[in-house]
């Protein structure tokens, strides 16, 4: 196959790099400061597989048809991403990559849903500057047809994908993909305070607060009927343990695997967004909540809050102090 990667972040450019030193026919397609870097010094990567310079193939835009084309651009830039695009798009199969529950209805407004197969990224990177990225922690790449079976399709892109990166098959993709937005939930405190992973949740007051949204947002989803299903080496009984057991002992359990995640300062999609100067996907995360319980007529005040506070930070370009924040949530 020839394949297109739309999208010169983080997860895009490691998809791109590893699968094009895999042996696959890649382009990376990237903004203009993204696609210069990469084509006059290469894109540099280096985190758990070591550090390598790839000289991949760089576009700003598609140039032509191509087999297999994964968007890895966030949820909030789908659109202006299929619109740069569209012109190849129609004959192509696409994998989307995105954190929430969207993408996949996005894109299949433009495009065959049969055409579209969805994925789940569990590996973590980080974005530092144009054509360069650290890959902080390696983990199950799960790929699945979201509004149709599985098929060949969806084979033939686990015998790619799998030269590269341990992919899983998902039967119940989208549920899946509800039970990764809670993994995703710790993303929000980071936006708020400006600090890594690391830093944010050594302090034990954000971890309560982490645990809280944590309860608020699974009520919400089970109040609807939402189902979670678990991930592979992430099974739903580990947030259900969480939102269930006493807050101290869930925010001690908070604080030691978000303090161990990477030995690399680790930002979350969120934060690096902000840190670009960009829209963050804080709607499509927490802000998924607060859209379910608006048509639903539950009340999650604390994601609510929390989705304020982060596009106030987005149009301020201040963050919060932790206590601030323990003052804006009652924590003190």
């Amino acid at each position: 196959m020839k394949i297109a990667v739309i999208g010169a972040g983080a997860i895009g450019s490691v998809v791109a790099a590893y699968l094009s030193k895999a042996g696959e026919d890649v382009a990376l397609i990237g903004k203009p400061q993204q696609v210069q870097a990469i084509r006059s010094s290469g894109l540099r990567i280096k985190g758990v597989r070591g550090e390598e310079v790839f000289h991949l193939n760089s576009l700003v835009r598609l140039d032509r048809e191509y087999d297999l084309v994964i968007f890895t651009v966030k949820t909030q830039d789908l659109e202006t991403a299929y619109t740069d695009n569209c012109e190849f798009l129609d004959n192509a199969i696409i994998l989307t990559t995105q954190n929430g529950v969207q993408a996949d209805n996005i894109l299949s407004g433009h495009l065959e849903k049969e055409k579209i197969v969805s994925s789940i990224v569990m590996f973590g990177a980080t974005y530092t500057n144009p054509g360069e990225v650290t890959f902080n922690f390696e983990g199950d790449w799960v790929i699945g047809k979201p509004f149709s079976m599985n098929d060949h399709v969806v084979s033939d892109i686990y015998e790619i994908v799998r030269k590269a990166f341990a992919v899983v098959i998902a039967p119940d993709i989208m549920g899946m993909k509800w039970l990764k937005l809670f993994v995703n939930f710790n993303n929000c405190l980071p936006a708020l305070t400006g600090k890594p992973m690391q830093e944010t949740y050594a302090d034990m007051h954000l971890c309560r607060l982490s645990v809280l949204l944590l309860k608020e947002g699974v009520e919400a989803v089970h109040n609807v009927g939402v189902g979670l299903v678990s991930l592979p080496h992430f099974p739903v009984e580990r947030i259900l343990g969480l939102v269930t057991m006493p807050v101290d002992q869930a925010a001690g359990i908070i604080n030691k695997t978000m303090t161990t995640l990477s030995k690399e300062p680790l930002y979350g999609s969120i934060l690096q967004s902000i840190l670009r100067k960009k829209v963050s996907e804080i709607d499509y995360i927490n802000g998924e909540i607060v859209l379910l319980a608006k048509h639903s007529g539950l009340k999650v005040p604390l994601n609510r809050k929390v989705v304020e506070m982060v596009h106030e930070v987005e149009n301020s370009g201040k963050f919060f102090s932790v206590e601030e924040i323990k003052k804006e949530f009652n924590l003190i």
